[in-house]
């Protein structure tokens, strides 16, 4: 049913989760460093935190069907289509697709529990593939 690899969209998911957990950095004048707070920077939205720019690479390197599929699990997710409606779901976001689509599900909130929500709804999982990463 999906062309894109379930290996794939489950890096995705896991990369977006990753992503959706940064929260604005702390205690940047106690001068710690990663061994001593117990590798919690990584949780940090700061500029040098490689997160977003992993999802964003993950995301651009799609071919033009799978982030048209993306999309399209996305809005399944939300609960804007249903699973019965899932070509109508391919065709807007064939319709929706453009140059800003990584920037949107960049802006996506809980954008791997959509996904997988969406996957759920198709009857796929992915949990095997995420065990793998």
């Amino acid at each position: 049913m999906l062309a894109t690899p379930l290996d794939k969209l489950a890096y995705l998911i896991v990369k977006a989760r990753e992503f959706d957990v940064q929260v604005e950095p702390e205690g940047l004048e106690e001068g710690s460093n990663p061994a001593d707070d117990q590798q919690m920077g990584i949780l940090e939205a700061t500029a040098d935190n490689p997160s977003r720019a992993e999802l964003r690479a993950a995301l651009a390197d799609l071919n033009d069907d799978e982030i048209t599929e993306v999309l399209a699990l996305v809005w399944v997710g939300r609960g804007e289509f249903a699973r019965s409606e899932w070509e109508e779901a391919l065709a807007a976001a064939r319709d929706a697709h453009d140059k800003r689509a990584v920037s949107y599900l960049l802006g996506t909130p809980q954008l791997g529990d959509l996904l997988e929500q969406g996957l759920a709804e198709l009857g796929e999982s992915i949990l095997s593939e995420e065990e793998g990463l």
